[in-house]
């Protein structure tokens, strides 16, 4: 499959990610406080998503070690666009109305390598 093809399916799998996200948020509301229904929905979510990526995305096998890596995938899109919104505001002064969306298309890519990196690194050799 090709590196584009890739980016498509992993920007597929945002869309559904954030559907899942939204949803269960929704329906945890009714009888969470709302930090407890937004982490939780972000857990589900973000467990979803991993899966998702793996067969669909990227076509390989889940592991553990890809489990536990996988949130760097979201730390590097909150630091990108934590960081670019700040510039976007700040520096170049844009509506900070606008700012979250470019920011958010600007980590793309680089939530995307960091992702592509984690899924596809060969698992290192078992000692036995």
């Amino acid at each position: 499959m090709t590196v584009t093809a890739q980016m498509a399916r992993f920007a597929l799998v945002g869309v559904v990610n954030t559907g899942t996200y939204y949803g269960c948020y929704l329906v945890l509301l009714t009888w969470l406080p709302y930090i407890a229904a937004h982490v939780t929905a972000f857990a589900l979510s973000m467990t979803g998503s991993f899966f998702l990526n793996c067969w669909f995305t990227y076509r390989t096998r889940p592991t553990w070690r890809k489990f536990l890596l996988f949130p760097l995938t979201n730390a590097a899109n909150f630091v990108i666009t934590t960081g670019g919104v700040y510039l976007l505001v700040d520096l170049a002064g844009l509506s900070s109305r606008y700012a979250p969306l470019a920011a958010a298309a600007a980590a793309i890519p680089v939530t995307f390598l960091v992702s592509r990196t984690i899924m596809l690194r060969p698992e290192p050799a078992r000692r036995i």
